[in-house]
C-alpha cells in the first residue's frame, strides 16, 4: 500500500436490500429531460432526440431515509424523483440488450437540483455542477437486486412532500428506457460495475424547505423518506448527519448499517 499525506476516503456503498453486502459505487450518472412532461414542464422540446447526460460526485451518495440538509447558496431546491439503475459490469458500445445485462439491480433516488443555480447557468451557457453535484444531492433507497436482464418497463414513480403529491407518473413514461439509457452511455463512457445512472424524472418537480418530509418510490423497490433540515443545524451535533445515516459527512457510508424497509 502506498503512503499517504492523509488519510483517503473510505469507498462509497449502497446498502443492498435483504443482504449484508454493500454496493461499492463507481461513478453516478444522471439522464435530463427523460420524460416528455417534464422536458416541456422545463421549456424544452420533448421530441425523442439522443438523452443528455450530466454527473454527481460519487460522495453526493447518501441513505435516502433519515435527514439531509438543505445546501447553501442557493434559495429554489427542487426535489426530482428518479429510478435508478444499478450496475454490477460495464463495457464500452454496448447494445440495449448488452447494456441491460450489465444491471443488477434498482433503486429509487432523488436529484436534489439547485434550480436557481441551474438556470443562471443555462442563461450563462455555463456547466450544471454546482446546481446538480452538491453534497447530499443524491439520496437513494437500498438497492433491490434483479436477475441479469431484468428490466423494468412499467411501475408507478412518485414522490410526495409533507403528505401532498408532486410527482406521480410510471415508468413506462420515459422517452428512453433502461437499456437504451445505457447503450447511449456506453458510447461516451466506459461503464464499470459500480456505476449507478439515474434515469430521468417526470413531470411535477418542485421546491422543498426546511422542515419538509419527502416520502417517494418506484413500484416494487425499496421506498426514500427524507427530512429536510436547515443548513446549518442538519444531523448530528458534529455538522454532520447521524452516524447511522453513513458518518460525519455521509461519504463512505457503513452500508450495513444504512435504514431498510
Amino acid at each position: 500500500m502506498p503512503d499517504f499525506i492523509f488519510p483517503p476516503m473510505p469507498p462509497v456503498s449502497v446498502a443492498i436490500h435483504g443482504r449484508e453486502a454493500c454496493f461499492p459505487v463507481h461513478r453516478v450518472y444522471c439522464v435530463g429531460k427523460n420524460y416528455a412532461e417534464h422536458a416541456r414542464e422545463m421549456g424544452s422540446d420533448p421530441d425523442r432526440e439522443a438523452p443528455c447526460f450530466f454527473s454527481k460526485p460519487a460522495d453526493a451518495v447518501v441513505p435516502g431515509l433519515g435527514e439531509i440538509p438543505y445546501p447553501p447558496g442557493s434559495s429554489n431546491v427542487h426535489h426530482e424523483i428518479e429510478l435508478v439503475a444499478a450496475l454490477g459490469a460495464g463495457g464500452r458500445n454496448l447494445s440495449p440488450e448488452q447494456a441491460l445485462d450489465r444491471v443488477v439491480g434498482y433503486a429509487v433516488g432523488v436529484d436534489m437540483t439547485r434550480r436557481d443555480l441551474q438556470h443562471a447557468a443555462k442563461d450563462r451557457g455555463q456547466p450544471w455542477d454546482t446546481a446538480k453535484g452538491f453534497d447530499y444531492s443524491a439520496p437513494i433507497s437500498p438497492i433491490t437486486m434483479v436477475e441479469h436482464g431484468s428490466d423494468l418497463q412499467r411501475g408507478r414513480i412518485w414522490i410526495e412532500v409533507n403528505g401532498e403529491i408532486r410527482q406521480d407518473a410510471d415508468i413506462s413514461d420515459m422517452t428512453w428506457n433502461v437499456g437504451e439509457v445505457l447503450a447511449q452511455l456506453s458510447r461516451l463512457f466506459e461503464l464499470r460495475a459500480g456505476d449507478l445512472v439515474f434515469t430521468g424524472t417526470p413531470a411535477g418537480v418542485g421546491p422543498v424547505n426546511p422542515g419538509d418530509s419527502l416520502r417517494g418510490g418506484v413500484e416494487g423497490l425499496q421506498e426514500i423518506d427524507l427530512l429536510i433540515t436547515p443548513v446549518r443545524t442538519a444531523g448530528a451535533e458534529n455538522g454532520g448527519i447521524d452516524p447511522g445515516q453513513g458518518g460525519r459527512s455521509g461519504i463512505g457510508a457503513d452500508c450495513r448499517h444504512w435504514p431498510d424497509k
